[in-house]
């Protein structure tokens, strides 16, 4: 695998047009984590509620003892929320779920 296979590009609901390069494997871990910790239905989960849901889900070679976690659950949080995969439900604090088109 090529240096640049070992990249993904992300995106952020909170920058539109720009994106960023990051680690091909935490990415697809952390992304599959979160998906499958988020329950389809509204209020989802506060983002501390879905850290601690996603954390048994997270390989230990790539987050030892959940090291980074956070930054990464914040990196693929904006970047599913920004291709529609996943939704805030109104109001605070900011409470995820998975899309309808994702259940």
């Amino acid at each position: 695998m090529s240096e640049a296979d070992d990249k993904i590009a992300i995106q952020s609901i909170t920058t539109p047009g720009r994106t960023e390069r990051v680690n091909r494997a935490k990415y697809m871990a952390m992304r599959d984590a979160l998906m499958a910790a988020l329950p389809a239905e509204r209020p989802g989960l506060s983002v501390a509620e879905a850290k601690e849901a996603l954390l048994p889900h997270l390989p230990d070679d790539l987050f030892p003892g959940g090291a980074k976690a956070g930054w990464w659950l914040k990196a693929v949080q904006l970047d599913l929320e920004a291709k529609g995969l996943i939704q805030r439900a109104q109001g605070k604090p900011v409470r995820l779920f998975r899309s309808s088109s994702q259940v």
